[in-house]
């Protein structure tokens, strides 16, 4: 989804609670690696791991001049043979300092023998001073975790991948920070000229 998108969709969620939850969220998150400067890790679950939330918000970090939005992927299959940005393992969570800021992304509550090892990996960072937040899930172990939550239940209005691409684009969008007096109308022009003028995002 590329800004001019994201800018209509904006325009028809204008007066819902989508909009504030998802800037809400995203600027947490700007803050936590922003301020922490540990950096951000992004881990689904098995059975579905965020490729396009990595690769936009490694377009976000570029584009707003934020370094600290470029997420590293961590997957649960990842193998030795695969390029760099895809081989870091579920061991990477093991990890987790004080500082680093843990991003979890689910379509629902990771359930049984196989969701176990990511549920152990989020509380041990956790436990080790890492920022958890959640988005997916609105109950159950994983958002109990976490510092900060975005519940995306089944049966929303808006799927997980979409609100995905609302929380990034405002992740990118709140690291400019606000100038104020007589230029400031012209500056949000100008940024909104940027937003609808910027290149589609890359595929990974």
């Amino acid at each position: 989804m590329d800004a001019v998108r994201v800018a209509l969709l904006r325009e028809v969620l204008a007066g819902t609670e989508w909009l504030g939850a998802t800037r809400h969220f995203a600027g947490t998150l700007r803050g936590s690696v922003v301020s922490h400067g540990g950096g951000l890790l992004l881990v689904g679950t098995p059975a579905y791991e965020p490729w396009h939330l990595a690769a936009h918000l490694a377009d976000e970090a570029a584009w707003s001049g934020t370094p600290e939005l470029a997420p590293t992927l961590v997957r649960h299959a990842a193998r030795p043979s695969d390029p760099a940005h895809l081989a870091v393992g579920l061991g990477r969570l093991e990890a987790a300092r004080r500082g680093e800021t843990l991003l979890v992304v689910a379509p629902g509550e990771p359930a049984g023998k196989v969701a176990a090892p990511l549920l152990e990996r989020v509380c041990d960072a956790r436990r080790a001073g890492a920022t958890v937040l959640s988005l997916g899930p609105g109950e159950g172990e994983l958002p109990a975790m976490a510092h900060e939550v975005l519940p995306v239940p089944d049966g929303s209005e808006l799927d997980l991948d979409t609100v995905q691409h609302l929380v990034s684009a405002a992740a990118g969008e709140n690291a400019l920070p606000a100038r104020r007096g007589p230029r400031r109308f012209r500056d949000r022009l100008s940024r909104l000229a940027d937003l609808l003028t910027a290149p589609p995002p890359t595929r990974w």
